[in-house]
């Protein structure tokens, strides 16, 4: 049987080059969001996220999931997490480039749009390490909130350094920080929760206080600290919760179990029980949400990111196998049809990157423009919701492309195609996320104008853009007129056609931006099978009198077919 075993006709692994240069769109944001002074630490970071070294530690670390030890061998509770050190290798190298710090050490512009893009890049290596990462960043601007914890807390956050041991926070060279909102019995409805919080001595900010209670879901348990939520006399309130107590013994946070999910598999997701942990109150009793709600805005940028990255991902592995698979005589990429599919991948893919981009430049300038900072609050429920919808289906339809071998676990694809959900659930689940739009309809009218503003920038250039933007615009209109109502059917079918309000929003960024930036060709396909058409579509059903072709090698490793 060995002298017909010919292994003939299948494609190489993408292996070995650098995701930052050869990433034509990547390049041209930095340059045109004012992050360009970050360029050798993007191409230092690119060339290890593609190299064969990088690629190998993420498949260790995904086929070498962590392990839960709740008791040494002596009987003691430990709650300790291990992991595989292909992991920590990983955590090492996204620190070292202060994927996990950046804006918070080194304030200047551009730092978020720099920052986003180390974290494209890591994502698109290996997903599951960039939740502690994300999380760790997120946490600043609500640690912020109370000074004195802010002045023990931040400085360690900016450190660059990657400590995994198991001891106190003042005593390692870096830290990392987690979150944990979510109860069994409330999901999304935080309100609902029920673990409780009673001070130790005197109340308010900066105090201790004693948490008992239960979180259904608490990724990265190993973290130094967590920001939870918990209920006092006065609601809802925010807590940073340690693993070890300021006389140095173990805080009670007691690891239940490991959740065995579908992917993010190199990640750590676990049930956690608090008895009588020890925590400090960042800001006040009763205002836990708006507390942390500025720490679920940064995840949520993290989520649109990483979403976007795995779509680059997907379409740049797609091409790359099928620029050496043949059938029928021609290779894949030489076939009209499957060219025709490439190119809408791409073209979404693209269309993913813009937006989340100019999302995070908008954190840059929130501190700085009002305008900004009301497009940052309405841009990113938006976005997040958009982007983290499109990616499950543009993964699966790069997996296609590789026929039966995608859907082999040796190759690239399932990892990508199990990660491709998570992001979406993560921080607001779509129905969540449009009823934030709505809300916002109602509190902040103002953040609707902006957004408009922003998309009648790009008027001018397509009939079928303009007529889309007007319709809108009516919409919006209706919208606030009547979102005072009280009536309940009215409250009903404002809330049942929100997804429509919300993907018609985000086509209409996506499109001015692709207008703005990209080349005509591209703005062209994405006006046609995004806008002059409504949803429903498949991918690889662009006009044929665009040059397909040429969005298919510009999406390819930044280079011409050759």
């Amino acid at each position: 049987m060995t002298e017909t075993h010919s292994v003939l006709n299948q494609s190489t692994p993408l292996v070995d080059y650098n995701m930052f240069t050869s990433d034509s769109v990547l390049s041209d944001l930095i340059q045109r969001y004012e992050a360009a002074w970050a360029r050798d630490r993007l191409s230092n970071f690119g060339q290890f996220a593609g190299s064969s070294e990088a690629i190998e530690l993420a498949l260790q670390a995904n086929g070498n999931e962590p392990v839960l030890h709740t008791h040494n061998r002596f009987g003691e509770r430990i709650d300790e997490v291990e992991f595989h050190p292909a992991y920590h290798k990983l955590m090492s190298a996204a620190i070292a480039h202060g994927i996990h710090n950046l804006p918070w050490q080194n304030e200047r512009d551009g730092a978020h749009v720099a920052r986003a893009a180390l974290l494209f890049m890591s994502f698109q290596n290996e997903a599951g390490h960039c939740c502690p990462i994300s999380m760790t960043y997120a946490a600043v601007p609500t640690l912020r909130k109370q000074a004195d914890l802010a002045a023990i807390w931040v400085p360690l956050i900016r450190s660059n350094s990657y400590d995994s041991s198991f001891r106190p926070a003042t005593a390692k060279t870096g830290i990392t920080i987690g979150m944990g909102m979510t109860e069994k019995q409330g999901g999304s409805d935080i309100r609902a929760n029920t673990t409780q919080a009673r001070a130790l001595a005197d109340s308010g900010g900066g105090k201790p206080y004693l948490l008992t209670g239960h979180k259904w879901f608490c990724s990265a348990p190993m973290s130094d600290a967590f920001l939870i939520l918990a209920q006092t006399a006065k609601g809802i309130s925010c807590f940073l919760v340690p693993r070890w107590k300021p006389d140095g013994t173990m805080n009670t946070l007691r690891i239940q179990r490991l959740k065995d999910k579908l992917g993010n598999r190199s990640n750590a997701s676990s049930e956690i029980e608090f008895v009588d942990a020890f925590g400090w109150l960042v800001s006040e009793e009763g205002r836990g949400v708006p507390t942390l709600i500025e720490m679920v805005s940064y995840t949520r940028l993290d989520c649109m990111i990483g979403a976007a990255a795995l779509m680059r991902q997907a379409v740049l592995q797609a091409i790359h196998h099928a620029r050496q698979r043949s059938a029928f005589g021609k290779r894949l990429v030489d076939q009209p049809l499957m060219v025709n599919v490439l190119a809408d991948l791409a073209l979404e893919a693209e269309a993913a990157c813009r937006m989340a981009m100019r999302v995070a430049r908008s954190y840059d300038q929130a501190g700085k423009s009002a305008a900004e900072a009301a497009f940052k609050r309405i841009a990113s429920a938006v976005s997040k919701y958009w982007i983290c919808k499109r990616a499950p289906m543009q993964v699966a339809e790069a997996l296609e492309c590789f026929g039966g071998n995608g859907y082999v676990e040796e190759g690239p694809m399932p990892r990508l195609f199990r990660e491709s959900p998570l992001l979406g659930i993560w921080e607001g689940s779509g129905n969540v996320i449009c009823l934030d739009v709505l809300r916002a309809v109602s509190k902040e009218p103002e953040s609707l104008d902006i957004f408009i503003s922003e998309v009648e920038k790009s008027r001018g250039y397509s009939k079928q853009y303009d007529n889309f933007v007007a319709a809108l615009k009516r919409e919006i209109k209706a919208l606030k007129k009547n979102a005072a109502s009280k009536d309940a059917v009215v409250a009903a079918g404002r809330e049942q056609d929100a997804r429509r309000l919300v993907e018609r929003m985000a086509l209409a960024l996506q499109a001015a931006l692709m207008i703005e930036q990209s080349p005509g060709t591209a703005a062209d396909a994405f006006i046609a099978s995004r806008i002059a058409r409504s949803g429903g579509f498949a991918f690889g059903t662009l006009p044929k009198t665009l040059n397909l072709r040429s969005l298919v090698d510009r999406a390819y490793l930044g280079e011409a077919d050759k």
